[in-house]
């Protein structure tokens, strides 16, 4: 009885598998896609002598958080306007909002590099421990 339990699950197991192979090969395609961008991106980036200056600013760009449009009303005319909100400050344009978003990405990188020589100081002084 054990065996035909076991043998039902099974065979359950592989009609499922195969009902949803086409998702489930898409979804390995994706990843083996993405590994393989990610393989070519670091060869490129051995090349690439700034790179980890744009590394960096994409890990600050991730920390920062996205310009967003919201709907206000014009304080002269009383009409629906679209303002952009970036860290809590208005502002009239997208470009004025993605430029503060910008100085904000670039600040952030920087104070990383500034805190850099501390960490790798602290570092050096507990591996020769």
């Amino acid at each position: 009885m054990n065996s035909l339990i076991t043998t039902t699950v099974l065979i359950i197991a592989a009609i499922l598998l195969y009902r949803f192979r086409g998702p489930v090969l898409a979804a390995l395609r994706r990843f083996d896609d993405r590994n393989a961008a990610r393989r070519a991106q670091e060869a490129r980036d051995r090349q690439d002598r700034f790179a980890h200056y744009k590394h960096t600013l994409q890990l600050a760009e991730e920390q920062v958080e996205e310009v967003t449009g919201v709907e206000a009303r014009d304080t002269r005319t009383g009409l629906p306007v679209t303002r952009y909100l970036f860290e809590g400050e208005q502002f009239a344009s997208r470009d004025d909002a993605e430029a503060a978003r910008q100085r904000s990405i670039v600040a952030k990188a920087r104070k990383f590099y500034e805190e850099l020589p501390a960490a790798l100081a602290h570092r050096r002084k507990e591996t020769l421990h």
